[in-house]
C-alpha cells in the first residue's frame, strides 16, 4: 500500500536546526535503505507558487502569496508499506524528531493512502 505523508505547517518556521537536519538525514537513509520510502522532499514557500483554479468555467493562474493561506505544505514523502497502522507509526516517528530537534516547532503530518485504478473500478 502506498502513502503519502504531507508535512504542515505555518508559512515561516525558520531554519531548521543542524541537529534536525542531520537527524533528518539519517532517517531519510534508513526509510530508502529499507525501500520503504519511494521519494520525498520539502517545498518552496507559497510566495514562489502559482495556483492554478478552475471556476466558473474560467482556467486562471495565480501567483503566490495566497492571502488565505494560514498553514501549508512545507514537504512530503511517499511510502510503500504494509498497512495504515504502519504509515500513522513512521508519521509519529517523524514528529517525534520535530518535538526533540526543533523545539517550538508546530504542524502536523498528514498520512493518506494513494488510491490505485481498483480504487475507482465498479466491478470490485
Amino acid at each position: 500500500m502506498r502513502f503519502l505523508m504531507l508535512v504542515k505547517h505555518g508559512e515561516n518556521p525558520g531554519p531548521p536546526p543542524k541537529d534536525f537536519l542531520d537527524a533528518m538525514a539519517k532517517l531519510g537513509e534508513e526509510a530508502a535503505k529499507s525501500g520503504t520510502m519511494l521519494q520525498s522532499g520539502g517545498l518552496s514557500p507559497i510566495a514562489k507558487s502559482t495556483c492554478v483554479r478552475l471556476s466558473r468555467g474560467q482556467v486562471t493562474a495565480i501567483d503566490g502569496p495566497f492571502t488565505e493561506s494560514k498553514e501549508v505544505v512545507g514537504g512530503f514523502a511517499m511510502f510503500e508499506l504494509k498497512s495504515k497502522e504502519e504509515a500513522i507509526e513512521g508519521a509519529k516517528q517523524f514528529m517525534e524528531l520535530h518535538k526533540k530537534y526543533w523545539p517550538g516547532w508546530e504542524g502536523e503530518t498528514e498520512v493518506r493512502q494513494v488510491l490505485g485504478p481498483e480504487a475507482f473500478d465498479p466491478q470490485t
